[in-house]
């Protein structure tokens, strides 16, 4: 009885799941599509454990199986938020596939930059999300027209550099070939004043 209910309970969850996610998505405003599918998650599992909880003794399990579930459900919620709409809204492997796609099947390669230069970057909007979600994590400001890291924002700059430096792969295949080209992307950066700064 333990596992059918269990089951029940999960896939009450995952029901629950998909009726805030698609309320949220169809009818709520949504900053930022990965913190709206995280609260998402975790008002599912919130309510489903709730409802457990409210069925008290009628359901055979007892308070470990109960955290259990409940744990399972947020971290399913978690899993879900970050795997499936975050990656699709971000994902530049999924805009290839589906540009592809449009433009019937197949590009040439040698068109493959001028069309993430020119079309990905303003059919998805990139510096407009990107900013609008820095901006809503706390980890730049922008006034007068100049774009700031704030404290956070540098200290996880940090974090991501250090990260990247150390701890990636750095016999990475890319086009045939094994290099360590992204462990440090701004090797061959220009130096100096460009411009742009603020």
């Amino acid at each position: 009885m333990k596992f059918v209910w269990s089951v029940v309970l999960t896939a009450t969850w995952l029901l629950l799941l998909a009726v805030v996610y698609l309320a949220h998505t169809w009818f709520f405003e949504v900053p930022v599509v990965l913190y709206a599918a995280l609260l998402d998650g975790v008002i599912a599992a919130a309510a489903t454990g709730a409802f457990l909880f409210a069925l008290g003794r009628l359901v055979p399990l007892d308070g470990l199986h109960k955290a259990m579930l409940l744990s399972l459900w947020v971290l399913g919620s978690f899993t879900f938020a970050i795997t499936i709409p975050t990656v699709l809204d971000r994902s530049l492997s999924f805009y290839l596939l589906e540009k592809l796609q449009q433009r019937g099947g197949g590009i040439r390669e040698d068109a493959f930059a001028q069309v993430f230069m020119t079309e990905y970057m303003t059919e998805f909007r990139l510096v407009d999300v990107r900013l609008t979600e820095q901006q809503q994590s706390g980890t730049i400001s922008i006034e007068n027209g100049c774009v700031h890291l704030t404290a956070r924002g540098s200290a996880l700059a940090t974090f991501s550099r250090f990260f990247r430096m150390n701890l990636l792969p750095k016999h990475r295949l890319l086009m045939g070939e094994y290099t360590d080209d992204l462990v440090d992307p701004f090797r061959d950066s220009p130096t100096g004043k460009l411009g742009y700064e603020c």
